[in-house]
């Protein structure tokens, strides 16, 4: 998480989506949600200027960073430069190998991070193609993105998000944080979740469920077959057990699964 800690404070990168989180109670609240063990492989997305990873060092002993802000890796790689547990990684949270860093530290990776609003859906996505590498992940987004990713089918919130994560990851919304826990403070609340990745996925995942989902909540007034018109017919539809005149938002995940389980083109012609 990005909070601050020290009097020397490198300007921040708006480019960077930086709010430093500064709130102690908040700080500690999350540092008990993730409750490390000495065991665990610890990873940090966006330590900022490290009031975070104090906390967490402190409860397990070994942590590895990931920051691209040049200065506040400087400023980090200086303040834990004395513990041997600590490893920084100057790198683009979006492009790092998180599964050759599991293979690195011997095992799957407790992850947490405050993501900046900016990328937070790109860098999710990114983090589950490694999902056989990832635990599980505390994480701080917009409270509205929490909400669209803990919804249920019906629900106001529920969406394209919550349904592509749906397969590979238990949500649990953990509680709001207020903009006045930042500096500077954003202009919306944000709310931490635990995303604890499932053993094996909800259900065998059709290598079209992603377009057949995008599809669908493309124009979210339209009917599930009007939606899907240019890539599943009325009678195929109807054979995956759906009501073609129902809208997106009402289905559950696995039904999205069973519509794609019914497209028989390659994925080059989708």
């Amino acid at each position: 998480m990005r909070a601050q800690s020290y009097s020397a404070r490198p300007p921040r990168r708006k480019r960077f989506g930086q709010h430093f989180l500064h709130d102690p109670a908040v700080i500690e609240r999350i540092a008990g949600a993730v409750n490390p063990l000495s065991s665990d492989r610890l990873v940090e997305i966006g330590p900022g200027r490290g009031a975070l990873t104090r906390h967490l060092l402190a409860r397990s002993g070994t942590l590895d960073a990931i920051e691209i802000d040049r200065d506040l890796a400087g400023l980090l790689r200086a303040e834990y430069a004395s513990f041997p547990g600590f490893a920084l990684h100057e790198a683009d949270a979006l492009e790092f190998d998180f599964a050759a860093l599991a293979r690195a530290r011997g095992g799957r990776l407790r992850v947490v991070g405050n993501l900046p609003y900016n990328i937070s859906t790109p860098l999710l996505f990114h983090l589950l193609k490694s999902t056989g590498a990832i635990e599980d992940l505390h994480i701080m987004l917009q409270r509205e993105v929490i909400a669209r990713m803990a919804s249920k089918a019906g629900d106001r919130d529920y969406g394209r998000l919550t349904v592509m994560l749906a397969p590979w990851v238990s949500i649990e919304h953990l509680f709001d944080v207020g903009p006045g826990a930042f500096r500077p403070p954003p202009r919306v609340w944000s709310a931490v979740a635990r995303l604890t990745v499932r053993a094996e996925p909800a259900f065998p995942v059709s290598e079209h469920f992603g377009a057949v989902v995008a599809a669908a909540f493309a124009h979210r007034r339209k009917t599930i077959r009007n939606a899907l018109r240019e890539l599943l017919s009325l009678e195929q539809i109807e054979a995956a057990g759906l009501d073609p005149g129902a809208r997106p938002e009402t289905f559950p995940p696995e039904a999205f699964n069973a519509l794609a389980q019914k497209i028989v083109r390659s994925p080059s012609s989708l």
